[in-house]
């Protein structure tokens, strides 16, 4: 069974303007880089993401320290007017 993780993460907007992504907190982050069968380019790895219903396969990407970033799909972004919903439920 693949390890799952649940956490509440705010949503940021890369500075270029056109990705959203949040931030997979430290303690999750160590334990997906103990168990990553494959890290891809750029120190990657696959995973599956649901946010609200909406999953899909992406990856996850190495930042300075311990954590990694998420890419997160525009139409998994909930938003209120012109607001960005945070924290979110990812798993």
């Amino acid at each position: 069974m693949e390890p799952t993780f649940e956490f509440d993460a705010p949503l940021w907007l890369h500075p270029g303007g056109s990705w959203v992504f949040l931030t997979v907190p430290e303690d999750e982050s160590d334990v997906i880089r103990e168990l990553a069968p494959h890290i891809g380019g750029f120190g990657s790895v696959r995973v599956r993401v649901e946010i609200d219903g909406h999953e899909w396969k992406t990856s996850v990407f190495p930042k300075k320290g311990r954590t990694y970033d998420l890419p997160v799909k525009k139409r998994s972004v909930p938003r209120r007017g012109s607001t960005w919903v945070t924290p979110w439920r990812s798993r």
